[in-house]
């Protein structure tokens, strides 16, 4: 972090300090771009649905077609999110140097690429024989880019609530690619997605209020009061730490699972009611890291568990 930075920055002062004046290169563009950060994030998810859903024994080729389709629709829609932002993306300090905005790559070809990618994911599943995997790929896509980025978030405050969903559509297109998206455990896990994704991204609306505000989007901690945004986070927190801990339930998990997940569980809910005792930007951003790596840690004791 550059050593100009006051000690009274904001994070999105910050932010911009961590990215400095200068260009990334085109591995850098690229990350920004497909946000493969959080592509990993959600092919994690998927994974965690197709243990569930093969009771930790998932097939090689079932697991290839997964990651395979899943990336490439998850990436394609983020770039087709960025391409439908890229004007908001300008007015924010936290996303003004990405690719789209500072015209390191073409509008037309990012909506071009990124709209191939996604039908391509869809069909590339049917053409292999699941066409179960073909409708929550595509599902996925249209709650992330139609419902959520062109119709609620400019909209309403219960935009990542719904949005929210697509990260369930992954959990499920796990299950779909092993043949059973409708075990219990699969959709026990993307209800956990559904609960855990307004808390996380709240966490950064709170510490980003600013941005947000300027941008007009209308995400809760903008338009609503601080403690109020921070209660309704507090009970997303409290439904995702208790969706995590039933999922123990389910016969391919039990206690190789609970052990691990019970005390992050609680973690992540002292995290949520330490912010709302005493609240600052810094410590909204912890909780949107610690959601992060809640998430994680659920799905990685997921997949051990399963497979014991």
């Amino acid at each position: 972090m550059s050593t100009a930075t006051p000690p009274t920055a904001t994070p999105s002062d910050i932010k911009v300090h961590e990215h400095g004046s200068a260009r990334p290169g085109l591995w850098g563009s690229l990350v920004v771009l497909f946000k493969l950060r959080v592509v990993v994030l959600l092919l994690f998810a998927a994974w965690g649905g197709a243990m569930l859903g093969s009771a930790g024994s998932p097939a090689r080729s079932e697991l290839a077609l997964l990651l395979i389709t899943g990336a490439l629709s998850a990436s394609g829609a983020s770039a087709l999110n960025q391409y439908l932002e890229r004007h908001t993306d300008g007015a924010m300090k936290r996303t003004a140097r990405r690719p789209l905005v500072t015209g390191q790559v073409n509008p037309r070809g990012v909506l071009i690429a990124g709209t191939g990618m996604v039908l391509g994911a869809s069909g590339i599943a049917w053409i292999a024989g699941n066409p179960a995997l073909a409708v929550w790929l595509a599902v996925g896509a249209l709650i992330y880019v139609g419902i959520y980025t062109l119709w609620l978030k400019p909209r309403s405050t219960l935009n990542v609530v719904i949005g929210g969903a697509a990260g369930s559509a992954a959990v499920l297109a796990g299950g779909a690619a092993v043949g059973d998206w409708t075990d219990p455990g699969v959709i026990g896990l993307a209800l956990l997605l559904f609960a855990w994704s307004p808390m996380h991204f709240w966490s950064l609306a709170l510490a980003y209020r600013a941005d947000y505000a300027r941008a007009g989007v209308p995400m809760l901690p903008v338009v609503a009061a601080r403690n109020r945004a921070i209660f309704w986070m507090l009970v997303h927190a409290a439904g995702t730490g208790l969706v995590g801990l039933l999922l123990a339930r389910h016969e391919s998990l039990g206690w190789p699972y609970l052990l691990p997940t019970a005390p992050v569980t609680v973690w992540l809910w002292a995290e949520s009611v330490r912010l709302r005792a005493q609240y600052d930007g810094a410590r909204a951003l912890r909780l949107f890291k610690i959601s992060n790596l809640y998430l994680a840690l659920v799905l990685l004791a997921i997949t051990v568990a399963a497979v014991v």
